[in-house]
Protein backbone atom coordinates (compact mmCIF):
# COMPACT_ATOMS: atom_id res chain seq x y z
CA UNK A 1 0.00 0.00 0.00
CA UNK A 2 1.81 3.41 -1.10
CA UNK A 3 1.38 5.98 1.90
CA UNK A 4 1.27 9.66 0.99
CA UNK A 5 1.56 11.97 3.78
CA UNK A 6 1.85 15.81 4.44
CA UNK A 7 3.88 17.95 6.69
CA UNK A 8 3.50 21.44 7.39
CA UNK A 9 6.46 23.20 9.08
CA UNK A 10 10.39 21.97 9.10
CA UNK A 11 11.29 21.91 12.47
CA UNK A 12 12.42 19.66 14.48
CA UNK A 13 9.12 17.61 14.36
CA UNK A 14 8.03 17.91 10.78
CA UNK A 15 11.95 16.85 10.13
CA UNK A 16 12.43 14.48 12.37
CA UNK A 17 9.19 12.55 11.14
CA UNK A 18 10.22 13.13 7.52
CA UNK A 19 12.93 11.42 7.73
CA UNK A 20 12.19 8.45 10.09
CA UNK A 21 8.79 8.09 7.29
CA UNK A 22 11.43 8.12 4.24
CA UNK A 23 13.41 5.35 5.94
CA UNK A 24 10.48 3.30 5.75
CA UNK A 25 10.36 4.36 1.88
CA UNK A 26 6.84 6.26 2.55
CA UNK A 27 6.09 9.29 0.59
CA UNK A 28 6.43 12.52 2.35
CA UNK A 29 6.05 16.18 1.30
CA UNK A 30 7.43 18.57 3.98
CA UNK A 31 5.87 22.53 3.14
CA UNK A 32 7.90 25.12 4.39
CA UNK A 33 8.49 29.15 3.78
CA UNK A 34 12.05 29.19 4.02
CA UNK A 35 14.70 27.40 1.53
CA UNK A 36 17.82 25.76 3.01
CA UNK A 37 20.11 28.74 1.89
CA UNK A 38 17.87 31.46 3.42
CA UNK A 39 18.54 30.20 6.93
CA UNK A 40 21.94 31.95 7.72
CA UNK A 41 20.53 35.01 7.52
CA UNK A 42 17.91 34.65 9.44
CA UNK A 43 17.26 36.02 13.46
CA UNK A 44 18.40 33.27 15.92
CA UNK A 45 15.53 31.19 16.25
CA UNK A 46 16.18 29.79 19.11
CA UNK A 47 18.63 28.39 22.07
CA UNK A 48 17.97 24.60 22.18
CA UNK A 49 19.68 21.87 23.77
CA UNK A 50 19.14 18.30 22.62
CA UNK A 51 19.29 15.59 25.29
CA UNK A 52 21.20 12.53 24.24
CA UNK A 53 17.69 10.35 23.71
CA UNK A 54 17.31 12.74 20.98
CA UNK A 55 20.74 12.62 19.88
CA UNK A 56 20.13 9.53 19.98
CA UNK A 57 17.33 9.28 17.47
CA UNK A 58 19.13 11.66 15.28
CA UNK A 59 21.90 8.64 15.21
CA UNK A 60 19.28 6.22 14.30
CA UNK A 61 18.03 8.71 11.46
CA UNK A 62 21.42 9.17 10.10
CA UNK A 63 21.10 12.73 10.84
CA UNK A 64 23.83 12.95 13.71
CA UNK A 65 26.40 15.56 11.54
CA UNK A 66 27.82 17.13 15.30
CA UNK A 67 29.52 14.10 17.39
CA UNK A 68 28.67 14.73 21.23
CA UNK A 69 32.41 13.58 21.86
CA UNK A 70 33.39 17.15 20.11
CA UNK A 71 30.54 19.21 20.33
CA UNK A 72 28.38 17.93 23.56
CA UNK A 73 28.47 18.24 27.38
CA UNK A 74 28.39 15.66 29.84
CA UNK A 75 26.17 17.36 32.93
CA UNK A 76 24.61 20.16 34.54
CA UNK A 77 26.26 22.73 37.21
CA UNK A 78 23.75 24.42 39.43
CA UNK A 79 24.10 27.72 40.88
CA UNK A 80 20.77 28.88 43.94
CA UNK A 81 21.94 32.84 44.57
CA UNK A 82 20.79 34.09 48.31
CA UNK A 83 22.65 35.12 51.28
CA UNK A 84 24.64 31.75 51.45
CA UNK A 85 25.12 30.64 47.48
CA UNK A 86 24.51 27.04 46.94
CA UNK A 87 26.74 25.34 43.98
CA UNK A 88 26.77 21.41 43.37
CA UNK A 89 27.16 19.14 39.80
CA UNK A 90 24.88 16.30 38.04
CA UNK A 91 26.22 14.06 35.65
CA UNK A 92 24.70 12.79 32.50
CA UNK A 93 24.97 9.52 31.62
CA UNK A 94 25.92 9.88 27.85
CA UNK A 95 26.53 13.67 26.46
CA UNK A 96 23.86 15.74 25.11
CA UNK A 97 24.80 18.20 22.79
CA UNK A 98 23.55 22.00 21.20
CA UNK A 99 23.52 23.65 17.70
CA UNK A 100 22.43 26.96 16.19
CA UNK A 101 19.09 25.31 14.74
CA UNK A 102 20.30 28.07 11.63
CA UNK A 103 22.97 25.45 10.69
CA UNK A 104 20.55 22.28 11.82
CA UNK A 105 17.63 23.16 10.26
CA UNK A 106 19.01 23.10 6.54
CA UNK A 107 21.55 20.25 7.16
CA UNK A 108 18.52 18.19 8.06
CA UNK A 109 16.02 19.62 5.19
CA UNK A 110 19.35 18.64 3.08
CA UNK A 111 19.28 15.06 4.50
CA UNK A 112 15.63 14.99 3.82
CA UNK A 113 15.61 15.90 0.11
CA UNK A 114 18.89 13.36 -0.58
CA UNK A 115 16.65 10.63 0.43
CA UNK A 116 13.82 11.38 -1.53
CA UNK A 117 11.79 13.91 0.37
CA UNK A 118 10.01 16.46 -1.02
CA UNK A 119 9.76 19.93 -0.33
CA UNK A 120 7.20 22.52 -1.02
CA UNK A 121 8.69 26.25 -0.49
CA UNK A 122 5.87 28.83 -0.39
CA UNK A 123 2.92 30.65 2.34
CA UNK A 124 0.75 28.36 3.39
CA UNK A 125 -2.66 29.97 4.26
CA UNK A 126 -5.65 27.97 6.02
CA UNK A 127 -7.99 27.95 2.87
CA UNK A 128 -4.53 26.08 1.59
CA UNK A 129 -5.81 22.84 4.15
CA UNK A 130 -8.14 21.19 1.71
CA UNK A 131 -6.42 21.43 -1.13
CA UNK A 132 -3.51 19.82 0.56
CA UNK A 133 -4.93 16.63 3.09
CA UNK A 134 -6.71 16.00 -0.60
CA UNK A 135 -3.56 14.88 -2.00
CA UNK A 136 -2.43 12.86 1.10
CA UNK A 137 -3.51 10.16 3.22
CA UNK A 138 -2.42 12.07 6.34
CA UNK A 139 -1.72 15.74 7.30
CA UNK A 140 0.97 16.23 10.00
CA UNK A 141 0.69 20.09 11.29
CA UNK A 142 4.13 20.91 13.00
CA UNK A 143 3.68 24.61 13.01
CA UNK A 144 1.27 26.90 15.40
CA UNK A 145 2.34 30.02 13.39
CA UNK A 146 -0.66 31.90 11.40
CA UNK A 147 -3.96 30.14 11.49
CA UNK A 148 -2.65 26.32 12.26
CA UNK A 149 -2.50 27.19 15.77
CA UNK A 150 -6.74 27.65 15.68
CA UNK A 151 -7.52 24.33 13.94
CA UNK A 152 -6.78 22.47 17.22
CA UNK A 153 -9.07 23.20 19.96
CA UNK A 154 -6.98 25.12 23.31
CA UNK A 155 -6.59 22.28 26.23
CA UNK A 156 -7.23 24.13 29.22
CA UNK A 157 -6.55 21.47 32.23
CA UNK A 158 -2.89 21.74 30.29
CA UNK A 159 -2.46 25.29 29.57
CA UNK A 160 -2.63 26.96 33.05
CA UNK A 161 -1.00 30.08 31.60
CA UNK A 162 -3.03 32.92 29.36
CA UNK A 163 0.53 35.14 29.31
CA UNK A 164 4.45 34.55 29.17
CA UNK A 165 5.71 33.41 32.02
CA UNK A 166 8.51 34.80 32.16
CA UNK A 167 10.01 37.98 29.45
CA UNK A 168 13.26 36.04 27.82
CA UNK A 169 15.94 37.56 26.67
CA UNK A 170 18.03 34.80 24.25
CA UNK A 171 21.01 34.90 22.85
CA UNK A 172 25.25 33.53 21.61
CA UNK A 173 27.61 34.73 23.16
CA UNK A 174 31.26 35.29 23.18
CA UNK A 175 33.95 35.63 25.41
CA UNK A 176 32.51 33.55 28.22
CA UNK A 177 34.99 30.96 29.15
CA UNK A 178 33.57 27.32 29.33
CA UNK A 179 33.58 25.35 32.34
CA UNK A 180 35.41 22.15 32.94
CA UNK A 181 34.38 19.47 32.19
CA UNK A 182 32.28 21.45 29.65
CA UNK A 183 28.64 21.48 30.90
CA UNK A 184 25.62 23.70 31.04
CA UNK A 185 25.13 25.87 33.92
CA UNK A 186 21.48 26.50 35.75
CA UNK A 187 21.35 29.36 37.67
CA UNK A 188 18.47 30.77 39.90
CA UNK A 189 18.37 34.16 41.18
CA UNK A 190 15.29 33.95 43.46
CA UNK A 191 12.46 36.23 42.75
CA UNK A 192 14.21 38.00 40.05
CA UNK A 193 15.09 35.07 37.49
CA UNK A 194 16.81 32.20 36.11
CA UNK A 195 19.34 32.01 33.26
CA UNK A 196 20.50 28.45 31.73
CA UNK A 197 24.10 28.79 29.72
CA UNK A 198 24.70 26.49 27.37
CA UNK A 199 27.97 25.82 25.12
CA UNK A 200 26.56 25.47 21.22
CA UNK A 201 27.78 25.08 18.17
CA UNK A 202 27.53 28.42 16.21
CA UNK A 203 28.49 29.66 12.96
CA UNK A 204 31.72 30.76 14.42
CA UNK A 205 32.69 27.60 16.22
CA UNK A 206 31.14 26.75 19.71
CA UNK A 207 29.86 29.70 22.11
CA UNK A 208 27.68 30.32 25.49
CA UNK A 209 23.56 30.34 24.61
CA UNK A 210 22.60 32.54 27.49
CA UNK A 211 18.66 31.93 28.03
CA UNK A 212 18.30 34.39 30.53
CA UNK A 213 14.45 33.95 32.00
CA UNK A 214 13.47 37.07 33.57
CA UNK A 215 10.46 37.32 36.26
CA UNK A 216 8.28 39.70 34.82
CA UNK A 217 8.13 42.58 37.45
CA UNK A 218 11.86 41.76 38.71
CA UNK A 219 14.92 44.26 37.74
CA UNK A 220 15.64 41.64 35.38
CA UNK A 221 12.76 42.23 32.96
CA UNK A 222 14.73 45.14 31.67
CA UNK A 223 17.13 43.13 29.49
CA UNK A 224 13.72 41.47 27.70
CA UNK A 225 13.18 45.35 26.36
CA UNK A 226 16.16 47.01 25.86
CA UNK A 227 17.26 46.40 22.18
CA UNK A 228 20.63 45.70 21.65
CA UNK A 229 20.68 47.69 17.79
CA UNK A 230 19.79 51.16 19.68
CA UNK A 231 23.50 51.28 21.44
CA UNK A 232 25.58 47.65 21.40
CA UNK A 233 27.71 48.98 24.21
CA UNK A 234 24.93 50.14 26.21
CA UNK A 235 23.28 46.66 26.04
CA UNK A 236 26.73 44.53 27.16
CA UNK A 237 27.16 46.83 29.92
CA UNK A 238 23.67 46.36 31.18
CA UNK A 239 23.56 42.92 30.66
CA UNK A 240 27.16 42.49 32.32
CA UNK A 241 25.78 44.30 35.50
CA UNK A 242 23.18 41.98 36.02
CA UNK A 243 25.09 39.23 35.42
CA UNK A 244 27.19 40.57 37.72
CA UNK A 245 24.81 40.79 40.40
CA UNK A 246 22.30 38.02 39.56
CA UNK A 247 25.11 35.26 38.28
CA UNK A 248 28.56 35.90 39.41
CA UNK A 249 29.48 32.32 38.62
CA UNK A 250 28.97 33.46 35.13
CA UNK A 251 30.08 36.65 35.15
CA UNK A 252 33.90 35.36 36.62
CA UNK A 253 34.72 33.30 33.77
CA UNK A 254 33.71 36.70 31.39
CA UNK A 255 36.22 38.33 29.32
CA UNK A 256 34.90 41.77 29.59
CA UNK A 257 37.01 42.82 26.68
CA UNK A 258 36.05 40.12 24.18
CA UNK A 259 32.13 39.93 25.55
CA UNK A 260 29.48 40.66 23.00
CA UNK A 261 27.33 38.83 20.51
CA UNK A 262 29.10 35.65 18.93
CA UNK A 263 28.35 36.39 15.31
CA UNK A 264 26.21 39.12 14.87
CA UNK A 265 23.17 41.34 15.76
CA UNK A 266 20.84 38.77 14.38
CA UNK A 267 22.64 36.19 17.42
CA UNK A 268 19.62 37.38 20.27
CA UNK A 269 16.34 37.17 20.71
CA UNK A 270 13.63 38.82 23.15
CA UNK A 271 10.33 37.92 24.42
CA UNK A 272 8.37 35.48 25.68
CA UNK A 273 6.07 32.41 25.55
CA UNK A 274 2.77 31.38 26.52
CA UNK A 275 2.78 27.65 27.82
CA UNK A 276 -0.17 26.11 26.25
CA UNK A 277 -1.53 22.26 25.19
CA UNK A 278 -3.79 21.96 21.91
CA UNK A 279 -5.86 19.07 21.13
CA UNK A 280 -3.85 16.22 19.30
CA UNK A 281 -6.36 16.00 15.94
CA UNK A 282 -9.03 17.30 14.14
CA UNK A 283 -10.87 15.86 11.38
CA UNK A 284 -11.18 18.13 8.52
CA UNK A 285 -14.33 18.32 6.15
CA UNK A 286 -13.22 15.69 3.52
CA UNK A 287 -13.22 13.78 6.10
CA UNK A 288 -8.86 13.30 6.43
CA UNK A 289 -7.07 13.71 9.89
CA UNK A 290 -4.86 16.78 10.66
CA UNK A 291 -2.61 15.61 13.98
CA UNK A 292 -0.84 18.56 15.81
CA UNK A 293 2.30 17.61 16.32
CA UNK A 294 5.68 19.54 18.02
CA UNK A 295 4.77 22.97 19.02
CA UNK A 296 1.37 23.32 17.72
CA UNK A 297 0.76 20.73 19.83
CA UNK A 298 2.40 21.32 23.24
CA UNK A 299 4.71 24.45 23.52
CA UNK A 300 6.79 25.48 26.41
CA UNK A 301 8.88 27.92 28.03
CA UNK A 302 12.44 26.82 27.80
CA UNK A 303 13.72 27.36 31.05
CA UNK A 304 13.95 23.14 31.26
CA UNK A 305 14.69 22.78 27.52
CA UNK A 306 12.10 20.31 27.05
CA UNK A 307 10.51 21.54 24.17
CA UNK A 308 12.29 20.30 21.15
CA UNK A 309 12.68 16.92 22.93
CA UNK A 310 9.38 16.43 23.30
CA UNK A 311 8.85 16.94 19.58
CA UNK A 312 11.44 14.78 18.34
CA UNK A 313 10.06 12.22 20.52
CA UNK A 314 6.53 12.62 19.05
CA UNK A 315 7.52 12.80 15.91
CA UNK A 316 9.42 9.01 15.62
CA UNK A 317 6.36 7.68 17.70
CA UNK A 318 4.17 9.14 15.13
CA UNK A 319 6.42 7.97 12.18
CA UNK A 320 6.16 4.32 13.59
CA UNK A 321 2.65 4.62 13.62
CA UNK A 322 1.80 5.52 10.51
CA UNK A 323 4.26 2.68 9.23
CA UNK A 324 2.60 0.03 10.98
CA UNK A 325 -0.97 0.94 10.17
CA UNK A 326 -2.43 0.88 6.87
CA UNK A 327 -6.03 2.76 8.16
CA UNK A 328 -5.96 6.67 9.72
CA UNK A 329 -8.73 7.21 11.74
CA UNK A 330 -9.74 7.01 15.42
CA UNK A 331 -8.46 3.60 16.50
CA UNK A 332 -4.86 5.04 14.87
CA UNK A 333 -5.28 8.40 16.86
CA UNK A 334 -5.52 5.97 19.79
CA UNK A 335 -2.61 4.24 19.65
CA UNK A 336 -0.41 7.37 18.57
CA UNK A 337 -2.25 9.50 21.45
CA UNK A 338 -1.19 6.42 24.12
CA UNK A 339 2.02 6.65 23.42
CA UNK A 340 2.86 10.06 23.32
CA UNK A 341 0.94 11.53 25.98
CA UNK A 342 3.10 10.71 29.19
CA UNK A 343 6.58 11.96 27.95
CA UNK A 344 4.80 15.60 26.33
CA UNK A 345 2.08 16.16 28.98
CA UNK A 346 4.91 15.05 31.83
CA UNK A 347 7.21 17.76 30.42
CA UNK A 348 5.00 19.93 29.98
CA UNK A 349 3.32 19.54 33.95
CA UNK A 350 6.93 19.24 35.28
CA UNK A 351 8.15 22.67 33.45
CA UNK A 352 4.96 24.60 34.07
CA UNK A 353 5.20 23.66 38.24
CA UNK A 354 9.15 24.92 37.86
CA UNK A 355 7.72 28.59 36.67
CA UNK A 356 5.56 28.48 39.13
CA UNK A 357 7.82 27.38 42.11
CA UNK A 358 11.27 28.86 41.56
CA UNK A 359 10.62 32.18 42.42
CA UNK A 360 9.21 30.95 46.16
CA UNK A 361 10.82 28.15 46.81
CA UNK A 362 8.57 26.38 48.96
CA UNK A 363 9.33 24.42 51.82
CA UNK A 364 9.16 21.02 50.02
CA UNK A 365 10.89 22.40 47.02
CA UNK A 366 13.78 23.71 49.31
CA UNK A 367 14.22 20.31 50.87
CA UNK A 368 14.27 18.43 47.37
CA UNK A 369 17.11 21.11 46.72
CA UNK A 370 18.55 20.48 49.68
CA UNK A 371 19.12 16.77 49.26
CA UNK A 372 20.68 17.27 45.55
CA UNK A 373 23.44 19.84 47.00
CA UNK A 374 24.37 17.16 49.58
CA UNK A 375 24.64 13.98 47.71
CA UNK A 376 25.86 13.93 44.45
CA UNK A 377 23.92 10.05 43.28
CA UNK A 378 20.81 12.33 43.30
CA UNK A 379 22.31 15.49 41.73
CA UNK A 380 23.13 12.52 39.05
CA UNK A 381 19.80 11.06 38.70
CA UNK A 382 17.67 14.28 38.64
CA UNK A 383 20.17 15.79 35.69
CA UNK A 384 20.22 12.06 33.86
CA UNK A 385 16.06 12.82 34.10
CA UNK A 386 16.23 15.90 32.00
CA UNK A 387 15.90 13.26 29.17
CA UNK A 388 12.94 11.33 30.71
CA UNK A 389 10.32 14.46 32.16
CA UNK A 390 7.40 11.02 33.17
CA UNK A 391 10.37 10.48 35.38
CA UNK A 392 10.56 13.93 36.58
CA UNK A 393 6.96 14.22 37.30
CA UNK A 394 6.86 10.87 39.05
CA UNK A 395 8.53 13.16 41.70
CA UNK A 396 7.47 16.52 41.43
CA UNK A 397 3.54 15.79 41.24
CA UNK A 398 2.65 16.48 44.39
CA UNK A 399 4.77 17.86 47.86
CA UNK A 400 4.30 13.81 49.15
CA UNK A 401 5.60 12.88 45.87
CA UNK A 402 9.13 14.81 46.23
CA UNK A 403 9.23 14.06 49.96
CA UNK A 404 8.82 10.23 49.28
CA UNK A 405 11.66 10.52 46.38
CA UNK A 406 13.92 12.33 49.14
CA UNK A 407 13.00 9.71 52.12
CA UNK A 408 13.66 6.59 49.40
CA UNK A 409 17.24 7.88 48.45
CA UNK A 410 18.21 9.21 51.83
CA UNK A 411 18.54 7.91 54.96
CA UNK A 412 17.60 10.92 57.23
CA UNK A 413 15.60 13.49 54.60
CA UNK A 414 14.54 15.36 57.66
CA UNK A 415 18.44 16.54 58.19
CA UNK A 416 18.86 18.14 55.01
CA UNK A 417 18.69 21.58 54.46
CA UNK A 418 18.96 24.37 51.68
CA UNK A 419 21.78 26.56 53.15
CA UNK A 420 21.45 29.63 50.17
Amino acid sequence: MTKKIAIIGAGTAGLHLGLHLRSAGVEVTIFTDKRPEEYAGLRLLNTVAHHYVTVERETALGANHWPSETYGYIGHNYYIGGPKPLRFYGSLGRPSRAVDYRMYQPRLMEDFLARGGRIEYREIAHDDVPEISSRFDLLVVCTGKGPFGHMFKHQPAHSPFDRPQRALCVGLFKGIKETTPRAVTMYFSPAAGEMIEIPTLTFGGMAAALVIENHIGSDLEILAKVKYEDDPKAFIALLLAKLRQHYPTCAERIDEKEFDLANSPRDLLQGGVTPTVRGGHVVLDNGKLAIALGDVHAVVDPVLGQGANMASYAAVILGEEIVAQDVYDQRFVERFEERRTDRVICGTRWTNFMLQHLGTLSPDLLQYIGALSQHPALADEFTENFNYPERQWDCFASPERMRAWVAARVAQPESIRLSA
